[in-house]
């Protein structure tokens, strides 16, 4: 786990929670990361050690996410699903501070991913936006 300001350390034991939570409930995820949207690691669950990098990674396929999303007229960033030879890569909008990072084996069920990982980064950004006394903003939904 990644001390960072943005979540003091109760609650990044309580994000580490929900994403083994969310790996337990969805087979053949293999890793789960919680990161902020600058980059910076909040938890992770994963054998990977190279969690600061696909934070980083993440930041910036966000940037440019976001930037597609709006210049489309598809309004705020939600998600982002990257299908490789080896399996997925999924990325959720956790609030308007944080992002929830999915890497799964090719043979995930893409629909289950989904409707978990939704409900996760749901928990996470409730979590992150009382912890910060945040309320309302154009990354959170409806």
């Amino acid at each position: 786990m990644g001390g960072t300001a943005l979540v003091p350390a109760g609650a990044e034991a309580e994000i580490l929670a929900e994403l083994r939570r969310l790996r337990a409930r969805v087979p053949h995820l293999t890793g789960a990361l919680a990161a902020s949207v600058d980059g910076l690691v909040l938890a992770q669950d994963s054998a990977a050690t190279e969690a600061e990098s696909v934070a980083a990674l993440t930041a910036a396929a966000l940037g440019v996410a976001q930037r597609l999303s709006d210049s489309t007229g598809q309004g705020g960033f939600r998600e982002l699903l990257v299908r490789g030879e080896h399996g997925y890569v999924a990325t959720y909008a956790a609030g308007n501070a944080a992002v929830l990072t999915l890497i799964a084996q090719p043979r995930v069920n893409i629909g289950r991913l989904h409707l978990e990982a939704r409900r996760s980064s749901l928990r996470m950004a409730e979590l992150i936006d009382h912890t910060l006394g945040r309320r309302g903003g154009p990354g959170d939904r409806p």
